[in-house]
This record gives structure tokens, sequence and C-alpha cells, in this order.
């Protein structure tokens, strides 16, 4: 009996075959990834990613990544005595908790992700919205759980208003991966936390990108009967949230993808990121491991 290495080589030569074509289509292009929920605290799936975002960069890519930081954010809260609210799925953001969120996403989590991209071989770098001029921001404004509620004031949350491409453009010319962390400024230099999926699709529109990659803690878009979508078009997706298909927190995370999509993104791809190395299965072969949604 052959050895066990033997026999999987035939396999293993048409995965890489698989890939060429992709590497090909995708060279010089760049790819805006959302990194976030199980791929963020599982070891395992986090060394998986570093080595996928290296490798994405090797064969001529531009990947960027923006990253949240929920857990991290919620943990510390608690370590000083301070309870995470949330209205619509935003975080309640005072003085005291932007201070937090701050210290964790543009700190702990920020160059943890850093470190751990570099380990592997790639050059990344750690900035905020703040880092030169990077993301201006106003105050977001979010309705209440009650009709009669109108709009409620949460604090220092924030929505995009403007990017300026320069400091990644430059990170790309010299060879770097960005890791962006969704604190943002405001006309006066406050600082705003902003949602990372929003960030995320707002960036990859910014860039023209080729991609955008949303790493979910699901199998993608799924139907009322928990079947998975994919092939969605822009106008499927409109009506996926008009008949409550899409719904809870799905919806920023599908909001932004089809913004993007809209706005000049060839294409959004909301993946699975318990699956190990999803970010590779979904740029690099043909069967991906979530849903593709495309301008049409």
């Amino acid at each position: 009996m052959p050895p066990t290495s033997l026999v999987d080589t035939p396999l293993k030569a048409r995965i890489l075959a698989e890939a060429l074509p992709y590497i090909q289509r995708f060279h010089g292009k760049t790819i805006v990834v959302k990194y976030g929920g199980n791929a963020m605290t599982d070891e395992k799936l986090k060394e998986s990613f570093a080595r996928d975002v290296v490798l994405l960069k090797l064969v001529g890519m531009n990947p960027v990544i923006v990253h949240g930081g929920g857990p991290q954010i919620d943990d510390l809260l608690r370590r000083v005595g301070k309870k995470g609210e949330f209205v619509q799925g935003m975080r309640v953001t005072d003085a005291e908790t932007m201070d937090i969120v701050e210290m964790v996403l543009g700190g702990q989590v920020n160059k943890e992700i850093v470190h751990l991209i570099n380990r592997h071989g790639g050059h990344a770098v750690g900035l905020t919205g703040k880092d030169g001029a990077f993301i201006r921001a106003k105050k977001m404004m979010v309705r209440g759980p009650n009709d009669s509620d109108g709009l409620i004031d949460i604090g220092q949350v924030g929505e995009v208003e403007a990017i300026d491409p320069k400091i990644v453009e430059t990170l790309f010319a010299g060879g770097f991966i960005p890791v962006i962390a969704p604190i943002g400024f405001g006309s006066r230099g406050e600082s705003y936390n902003i949602n990372a999926d929003l960030v995320a699709g707002k960036v990859a529109e910014i860039l023209k990108a080729e991609k955008l990659v949303v790493l979910t803690n699901t199998a993608g878009v799924l139907d009322k009967n928990g079947n998975l979508l994919t092939g969605l078009t822009a106008r499927k997706v409109d009506d996926l949230f008009a008949d409550g298909t899409i719904h809870g927190g799905m919806r920023p995370k599908i909001s932004s993808a089809l913004d993007a999509v809209k706005n000049g993104v060839n294409t959004c791809h909301i993946i699975d990121g318990r699956v190990e190395h999803a970010l590779l299965l979904e740029v690099l072969t043909s069967e991906g491991v979530g849903t593709l949604i495309r301008r049409r």
C-alpha cells in the first residue's frame, strides 16, 4: 500500500491547479476582509486566517483587513464594572466607553492581528480611522425600539462621512497589509465608534475593491427554511430584506454588502468564518463557503 502522502498527492495537485485561474484573475486586485466572529477568538481559526491573508498577499493580491472586537470590549467593560448597552444593535458609547473602545480596538485587538499576520511572514501595519485623517465620521442617531421613540442619541457612535484612501495606497506601494480598527474622527477631533461592517463596506467602495469578504458565525445568508442562498443579485437581496428573510444581526452586514456592490465593488461574499481557511476557499476555489452577492 503506498504511503498516505502519495495517495493525497493527486488531490493536492487538483486543488492547486484549481487555484491558478483565480490567482491570475485577482492578481493586483484589492480584497477587503471584515474579520470578526469565531475566527477572531478561536486559536486555530486565528492561525488559519493569518496564513490565508499572507498567502493572498504573496500571490499578488492586496488584502485589507477591517476588524471588530465586541467580545473583547465587553470583557474590559465588565472588568471596570460597566455593562455594555445596545440600541438597535449599536453600542451605547459614552465618553468612558469610548476610551475603552479605543484602548481595545486600536490597541489590544489591532496589535494582536498585526502580530499574528507578521508572525506568519506578512508585513502588516495597524491603523485606526484617526491615523492620517483616514476616516472622517459624524454622529449617528438611531431610531428607538418603538415607533414613538423617534431618534435617540447613543453617544459617540458614528457613521462614515468620508474616507481618504491615500494612507492605504501608500501602504500598498510599500508591500504592507493594512489592518484597520473602525474608529473615526469628527469635525472637532472627537472620536467615534463605528460599526466594523459599515467601515469595511465603505473602505471597499473607496478603494474600488474587487471583493468584500465578510466573515460571520453562520454558513452565509439562509432562506426561511435554513437553506444557504448564493449567487444573489442586489435586487434579490432587496427582496429578502422586504420579506423579512434577512433580519436581526445579519441586517447591518448585508446592508453594508449591498451598498458596496451597488457602488462599484464587483462581488461581496458572506462566508462562514468557523471553517478553517474559509478565506482561501472563497477566493481561490470554485465552491466557496458562503453566500455570493453580485451587482446583477
